[in-house]
């Protein structure tokens, strides 16, 4: 999976419609292995974005929370000490 996805589920605040459809938008680009699409297929690929993103908030509304929410400055920390124990092995 492309490491640009981050998780969206459990936040605090709430995940944004954004924050949904930038992880649409990475895994379609992923996906098709297109950055930009050619004018040719934008229209199939916006479609995609746009569908995945329903569908990922579709997900997000219907999943449990079974631990306590995230806070996207505890994430950010969490991914600084994974980066810097990686930087030291």
């Amino acid at each position: 999976m492309c490491r640009n996805i981050r998780v969206l589920h459990n936040f605090a605040p709430p995940t944004t419609a954004d924050e949904i459809r930038a992880a649409a938008l990475q895994y379609v680009r992923k996906v098709s292995g297109a950055t930009k699409p050619s004018p040719a297929t934008l229209a199939a690929f916006d479609r995609a974005v746009d569908d995945v993103a329903a569908i990922t908030a579709r997900l997000l509304a219907e999943l449990p929370a079974r631990a306590p929410q995230r806070t996207r400055e505890g994430e950010r920390a969490r991914a600084r000490l994974r980066w810097s124990k990686r930087a030291a092995g």
